[in-house]
This record gives structure tokens, sequence and C-alpha cells, in this order.
């Protein structure tokens, strides 16, 4: 099995800057794509960035310029740095990573989901 553990939320005053990180464990052979989503409540969950394998990224227009994705692949880990926060990027973030692994002596493709951690941006 694979899983993504959140760190880094919390509360942050307008204009201040928070970074997440996301580190994945278990029979991974590879991850392509890793992102970051997030959710208020009452909405669909929605993407914030993503970045693949080769250092691609893609930005959700309300994010760029403020919002950085990157990646260290030797440690499987993710990482958000989100600067310039304002109140509207209140929500819970998730990290997001599709996986290529071992299952029970084979290969095995799945996408898998972190537990979230809460971004509070406030004064």
């Amino acid at each position: 099995q694979v899983q993504l553990v959140e760190s880094g939320g919390g509360l942050v005053q307008p204009g201040g800057s928070l970074r997440l990180s996301c580190a994945a464990s278990g029979t991974i052979i590879r991850i392509n794509t890793m992102g970051w989503y997030r959710q208020v409540p009452g909405k669909q969950r929605e993407l914030v960035a993503a970045i693949t394998s080769g250092g691609s990224t893609d930005y959700a227009d309300s994010v760029k310029g403020r919002f950085t994705v990157s990646r260290d692949n030797a440690k499987n880990t993710v990482y958000l740095q989100m600067n310039s926060l304002k109140p509207e990027d209140t929500a819970v973030y998730y990290c997001n990573a599709d996986v290529k692994r071992w299952a029970m002596g084979a290969i095995g493709y799945d996408n898998y989901w972190g537990q979230g951690t809460q971004v509070t941006v406030s004064s």
C-alpha cells in the first residue's frame, strides 16, 4: 500500500506565507504526477497546483504568481510554497499522487490522496 502524509498547514495572516509538504511511502516504484487540491465546505475539490516527475508544472489561475509547487523525487515528497496568502485561500488542502507500485507481486497503477491539512488565512 501507499500512504501520503501532509504537514505544514495552520493559521496565517493575510499576506503571510506557509509551506506544505507531502511525503509518500510504501511499495512505490515511481510517482508520476503529484499535486495539491483544496476544498471548502459546500464546494467541489479544485486543483491548486501539479507537477510531473520531469518537473513540468500547472497552476490554478487564482494562485499563479503566489504559489510554487516543487518536488524531491528521491524523497517522494511534494511541496507547496504559498506566499501572499489571501482569506479566499482558506481551505483544506489535499495532496494527490499517481503511483506505480508493487501489488501482490505485480505492477499496479493507483491514485492516492492524503488526509488533508487545514489552511486558514485570517487576521
